[in-house]
């Protein structure tokens, strides 16, 4: 399953989530940003993540 198939699942953010956008980096970077946030980064990590990862970053995050 893609990420953004996972974001937009009904079970994970569907209906919360305004805008998507996927911006092209160099050297393989892989960021995740929720309002400005870093809460992944292929570079620092060295890996890409994990299947349902990201969704539970940001479900983590927006609980605060």
């Amino acid at each position: 399953m893609r990420l953004v198939d996972e974001l937009m699942d009904d079970t994970n953010f569907r209906f919360d989530i305004t805008e998507i956008r996927l911006l092209p980096k160099s050297r393989g970077i892989f960021e995740v940003y929720v309002d400005d946030q870093l809460i992944y980064s292929k570079q620092e990590l060295n890996r890409f993540p994990e299947k349902k990862e990201i969704p539970d970053l940001i479900r983590k995050l927006i609980s605060l």
